[in-house]
């Protein structure tokens, strides 16, 4: 039978995890208290979790454990202001990932993340491998130079140039070189209607391109969602994900040992199938999974099916109130950057 997401489920326990700079970190654990523990990690930057992301996992098997991070959904401050953006890094998403696993007191755990999701599970799982026990990845994004480019330059525009014209639109043609830097200083200029404006655009680009069912694809997000969305989404974008060029491929020898699954939509626009590729051969120990009729979103069926497929295969694997277990490694202390 072909899997399915599982029934909605709502929280049995939620709160909020205090940072530095006065963010708030809101997470919340739903599922079996003493099942085998996993953390959904939301796309974007900025997208937030959902309650059908609960849905991908058994809930008789897993500890599901979700976050909105730095800026996202109902962690405080929120990306529309400035305070939202102040010490919102990749690494600080890291260290917030590593705090809330600390203080839930869990050992190991799988991570399902997808698009930005995925970079950041992976970032993570290099930083702490030692805490990791599986991944389940969605439509692989690394932030390099070119995965950029793609979107925001050339590629992606040849697929759709009706989107593209209207994409661009708001950005006068001499600044049309960098329309990642354009659009950020827009989103910030304290000129509210140009603001709007920047970010309707800049929302309805990438949800263009989400699905092949256009029928599936999201309702504009309100003027307010759009803006802190767009906002975060091009903080993290012109400093490349506070990353260093290639650095999540190059460090992928530090995946060693751990199992994973990578799911891939053939006709993804947002994230092309290269990327997932190529994390794969340098990960030996995943498998991939490119699905032949899909997009980017994990709503599209054949998606949906091997992620839910994914996380029920490595449940398998444990008894209820069994830890996630992983191939031994050499070493027991975490990576470093």
């Amino acid at each position: 039978m072909p899997a399915r997401p599982y029934p909605p489920i709502e929280p049995h326990d939620r709160g909020y995890l205090d940072a530095d700079s006065g963010h708030r970190i809101y997470w919340e654990a739903c599922g079996n208290p003493q099942g085998a523990p996993a953390l959904f990690l939301h796309g974007g930057p900025g997208g937030g979790c959902s309650a059908n992301d609960r849905r991908l996992f058994d809930p008789a098997r897993y500890r599901i454990v979700l976050f909105d991070q730095r800026g996202c959904g109902r962690s405080l401050p929120h990306a529309g202001s400035n305070a939202g953006l102040r010490a919102n890094t990749m690494p600080l998403l890291v260290s917030d990932i590593e705090s809330i696993r600390e203080a839930l007191g869990i050992d190991r755990w799988l991570l399902l993340g997808g698009s930005w999701g995925a970079a950041l599970a992976l970032a993570y799982a290099e930083a702490y491998p030692d805490r990791v026990a599986a991944l389940v990845l969605r439509g692989v994004f690394t932030a390099r130079r070119s995965e950029l480019n793609w979107l925001y330059r050339e590629g992606a525009s040849q697929l759709y140039p009706e989107e593209w014209e209207r994409f661009v639109a708001p950005i006068p043609a001499p600044e049309r070189g960098d329309l990642v830097a354009a659009y950020h200083a827009r989103l910030n200029c304290g000129d509210a209607t140009l603001e709007t404006q920047a970010a309707r655009a800049w929302c309805a680009w990438e949800d263009a391109l989400l699905t092949l069912r256009p029928e599936a694809n999201p309702r504009a997000p309100d003027d307010a969602s759009a803006l802190a969305r767009a906002r975060i989404e091009t903080h993290y974008f012109v400093n490349a994900a506070f990353l260093e060029e290639g650095q999540i491929l190059a460090n992928a020898h530090r995946l060693s040992g751990i199992p994973g699954t990578i799911v891939q939509g053939r006709c993804d626009a947002i994230t092309p199938p290269v990327t997932a590729w190529e994390l794969h051969k340098a990960w030996r120990s995943s498998t991939l999974q490119i699905v032949p009729d899909a997009a980017h979103a994990s709503s599209e069926p054949g998606i949906l099916r091997a992620l839910v497929a994914a996380t029920d295969a490595f449940a398998r694997r444990v008894s209820v109130g069994e830890p996630l277990r992983r191939h031994p490694r050499a070493s027991g202390d975490p990576a470093t950057s």
